[in-house]
C-alpha cells in the first residue's frame, strides 16, 4: 500500500501534538496535586496516559507505512539532532515502564511506592515529550529548511 508523502506529514504533526499534549496534561496533573487536588490529578494523569497511548499507536503506525525518516542535514546540525534524538529515544524507552508502574501504583492506592516512582517518572516523561516535539521540528520544520 502507498501512502502520500502528505499523509505520513499529517501523521508526524499529529504525533507532535500527541507528545506535547501529553506533557501539557503531566504538568497541569502536578499543579493540581501539589494543590492537593487528588481527584483532578488522577484524571489528568489518566488522561495523560491515554493520550501517550494514542501517540505510540500513531507513531507505530507512521513508522509502519513509512519507515524511518533519516535526517537530511550534515554538519553541527546533524550531531545536535542525532544527540537530542538519541536521549530522547533512550528515556522514551525507559518512560513506558516508569509510566505504567507509577500509573498502577497510584490506581491501587500505594501512595508511598507511587510517589517515590512518580518522582523519577514525571521528569522523564516531561523530557520526553517535550524532546519528541523538538525532534519533529528538527525533522519536519527545520531541517527541509536548511
Amino acid at each position: 500500500m502507498s501512502v502520500s508523502p502528505g499523509v505520513i506529514d499529517l501523521l508526524a504533526a499529529w504525533n507532535a501534538t500527541l507528545n506535547g499534549t501529553a506533557g501539557v496534561l503531566v504538568v497541569l496533573a502536578l499543579r493540581a496535586i501539589r494543590a492537593r487536588q487528588v481527584e483532578r490529578h488522577r484524571k489528568l494523569m489518566l488522561t495523560a496516559v491515554g493520550v501517550s497511548a494514542a501517540f505510540l499507536v500513531s507513531y507505530l503506525l507512521r513508522v509502519a507505512l513509512s519507515g524511518p525518516h533519516p535526517f537530511p542535514v550534515s554538519g553541527l546540525v546533524r550531531w545536535l539532532y542525532l544527540a537530542l534524538l538519541l536521549s530522547h529515544t533512550l528515556l522514551a524507552m525507559l518512560a513506558a515502564p516508569l509510566i505504567l508502574r507509577t500509573a498502577f501504583l497510584g490506581l491501587k492506592g500505594r501512595l508511598d511506592s507511587h510517589r517515590r516512582v512518580a518522582r523519577f517518572t514525571a521528569p522523564v516523561w516531561l523530557y520526553v515529550s517535550a524532546t519528541g516535539v523538538l525532534v519533529y521540528l528538527f525533522l519536519y520544520q527545520i531541517a527541509p529548511r536548511l
